[in-house]
């Protein structure tokens, strides 16, 4: 059984270009990433998936620099891209992540990918109760195949979870329940804009250890704000 964690990054964010390499603190956003899911317990295959355009040659550059394995397809069609880079690298099981999230929490993506697999679900999700930019699903392939084959509409190729989101009736759907003091879905630790990106600085400056829980990060969000 192979789990594959599909981060999609690209350069070209309208609203904060380049966000995925700027810095915060010591490491950029995609390091920040990648250093959480590092602890992980589970044995994933983690990838990058980014867009063909030359200006997402950097992120190519920054994998191949860090040995990070990596795949590249449509820009726009990121659904398209998904279940491509899975069905080349045969995962079975399928974790999207966006790479604008520095601050993934690693103890519930494993509770996440435990109950997906225990309750035999077609997809699984953790960010309807947790702040935005911490939670995460993951899909079986044949539920991604499904999306790719009968997703048709613009939005299902923009986000590849609208497709089961708006048929749920024909997959068995898991929602992983989380402890109260992480329960804030209000709350954005997501980076999609400049003051996102300040905000960010802010949470890994005054955070006092190296992984920053949920807790912490809304305690500092909330400081921020």
């Amino acid at each position: 059984m192979k789990i594959g964690i599909i981060i999609q990054s690209r350069m070209g964010s309208s609203r904060l270009p380049g966000k995925v390499l700027k810095e915060i603190g010591t490491k950029n956003l995609l390091e920040h990433i990648l250093f959480r899911l590092s602890r992980l317990k589970h044995n994933t295959i983690i990838m990058i998936a980014t867009s063909l355009l030359e200006k997402d040659n950097t992120i190519e550059s920054f994998c191949k620099e860090n040995n990070i394995k990596y795949f590249r397809g449509s820009e726009s069609n990121v659904l398209e891209r998904y279940y491509l880079c899975a069905q080349k690298n045969n995962f079975d099981h399928i974790v999207r992540l966006t790479g604008d999230n520095p601050f993934i929490d690693t103890e519930e993506l494993d509770n996440l990918i435990s109950l997906h697999l225990d309750s035999k679900a077609d997809y699984s999700r953790s960010f309807a109760v947790l702040p935005k930019g911490v939670g995460a699903e993951i899909f079986t392939f044949d539920a991604l195949e499904k999306s790719y084959q009968h997703g048709t509409k613009e939005n299902h190729k923009e986000h590849v979870n609208e497709y089961i989101e708006e048929n749920e009736t024909f997959f068995k759907i898991s929602e992983l329940i989380v402890m109260k003091d992480k329960m804030r879905p209000e709350i954005s630790l997501t980076v999609d804009t400049e003051d996102d990106y300040q905000k960010a600085c802010y949470i890994v400056d005054k955070s006092t250890s190296d992984y920053i829980t949920t807790q912490e990060a809304i305690e500092l969000c909330l400081l921020y704000a």
